[in-house]
């Protein structure tokens, strides 16, 4: 059986009732979706046998959720998980650096809305500075507990363990969390080596030391000790922001939800229980993560329409104290969390612009077809971050990657424009045109050191998104930051 497992007492039980009996109106494509950030995948054993052997392998924890006080409401039916990526050292993830204690590396709330049929991903930044609860010391003197105070929002883990760090989510969000989940850094790695790999486009080379990793460009599998490279690289890609790396793992988490609900992991039970059997091994889960909860999401994996499965980062800015530092962006955040809390439909449209919107079709129109027409898919773009909010340019790839652009690559310029330009080479400027005409406002300007790709600098006297977007971060529109579907993952080039 479980490791560490206990009761929290007659309160828990009950509420363990309740939850069951939400449970039962879960769709198929809400509760796949937890396996997509928290690769809470090792949950499908059930439907192949040989099941408690495995679910034995799991380590869980019991936490005292009646101690956090009053508590956001829940939804009935609808599933919040925050899902942990830790990057403790001790073991074999000493070999990956040395640090003191425990914090998330990464910090998800996997949101699950069954009666929409979707499911949201929302990205917390570690780098975010926030306004933390005060909690308790622990029992066995593991974790010292802290006052109220202003800090980065997964040192929260530090100080009082996965306990702390859910109320602080909760409180922070205003979203009621049901369940977490953690791996660690070999987890990972064990966990992409047991499903083969998993197959990425890598559109510049890699060569980050830090995440020991080098790269060539182009398509590629990346087994465990890649992905986890990738997945922590920072500094040797795009701009260096925590943002920014947030970005490229919505990319490999959904590259690698694709493959395993389209290889033959679901189908073989062989395969299946391999698989299982070194994902149980490494994660770690709350104690009423129940073995019914877990069946439920093997069954879910199913039948999962990808493009229902998104990702996407809480709103953001530079922090104004600290540029290295994020603060979430009002009332952007404040509306996303209330979304979420509320089990709103977070998808919107795609605003579908009236592009055509000039009223009669006269002839006046004519003088426009001088320059010839370039739809997005021809147009290569590469992205820089001329503003003072940090990861911005990454932000921006997916979602002119949504319009049909090709973005070649992100970073920061050499040299800051006074106003948001877009750069072209010789015989390219219809295509900076089709650019700048999907912009609130931009300039276009020849480059001839440049070829084939257009290159957009963002100024930050004038930058002001996409049309219909909310472009930056700190923009104060309701859109989150960034954002991609698992079907919209480049696995290919």
């Amino acid at each position: 059986m479980p490791r560490n497992r206990s009761s929290r007492g007659a309160k828990a039980h009950a509420a363990r009732k309740n939850h069951s009996a939400a449970r039962t109106n879960l769709s198929r494509g809400g509760w796949a979706a937890v396996i997509t950030t928290g690769l809470v995948i090792c949950s499908s054993l059930t439907a192949y046998g040989a099941y408690y052997d495995l679910y034995g392998n799991i380590s869980q924890e019991s936490i005292d959720t009646d101690a956090f006080g009053d508590r956001p409401s829940r939804v009935d039916g609808a599933l919040n998980v925050m899902v942990i990526g830790s990057d403790v050292r001790t073991g074999e993830n000493g070999d990956y650096g040395e640090a003191e204690g425990e914090r998330p590396d990464s910090l998800i709330i996997a949101h699950i809305s069954p009666d929409k049929g979707t499911a949201t991903m929302i990205n917390l930044p570690r780098d975010s500075m926030v306004d933390l609860p005060a909690c308790e010391a622990s029992e066995d003197g593991k974790y010292p507990g802290m006052t109220a105070q202003r800090g980065m929002i997964n040192s929260a883990m530090s100080y009082g363990g996965v306990e702390c760090q859910w109320m602080a989510v909760e409180q922070l969000t205003g979203i009621h969390i049901d369940h977490f989940v953690s791996v660690d850094f070999t987890g990972f790695r064990d966990i992409v080596d047991a499903i083969g790999g998993v197959r990425m486009c890598i559109p510049e080379p890699i060569d980050d030391d830090k995440a020991k990793l080098q790269l060539d460009a182009g398509e590629q599998t990346l087994n465990g000790e890649e992905a986890l490279g990738f997945m922590r690289s920072r500094y040797g890609q795009g701009d260096g922001s925590d943002t920014s790396r947030i970005g490229r793992q919505q990319e490999f988490l959904g590259a690698m939800l694709r493959q395993v609900m389209s290889g033959e992991i679901l189908s073989s039970p062989t395969t299946l229980y391999d698989f299982l059997g070194s994902v149980t091994e490494t994660i770690t889960t709350d104690d009423e993560l129940t073995v019914d909860t877990m069946a439920d999401i093997a069954i879910a994996m199913r039948e999962v329409d990808m493009s229902n499965v998104n990702f996407v980062t809480v709103p953001n800015g530079a922090d104004p104290a600290d540029p290295n530092r994020l603060v979430w962006s009002e009332p952007a955040a404040s509306e996303l969390f209330q979304a979420v809390a509320q089990d709103e439909d977070l998808s919107g449209g795609d605003g579908g612009g009236d592009e055509g919107g000039d009223s009669g079709g006269g002839e006046e129109e004519q003088p426009e077809e001088e320059a010839p027409k370039v739809e997005p898919g021809d147009v290569s773009v590469d992205i820089r971050n001329g503003t003072d909010t940090s990861g911005l340019a990454d932000q921006v790839a997916p979602l002119l990657t949504e319009k049909g652009f090709q973005v070649t690559g992100t970073g920061n310029p050499d040299i800051v424009p006074e106003q948001t330009t877009v750069y072209y080479g010789p015989g390219q400027e219809a295509h900076a045109e089709t650019l700048a005409g999907e912009l609130e406002n931009a300039v276009t300007e020849e480059n001839p050191a440049l070829g084939e790709t257009v290159q957009l600098v963002m100024a930050p006297s004038d930058w002001q998104g996409l049309k219909g977007d909310g472009g930056s971060g700190d923009s104060g529109g309701g859109a989150p930051a960034g954002g991609i579907t698992a079907a919209e993952a480049q696995t290919e080039c």
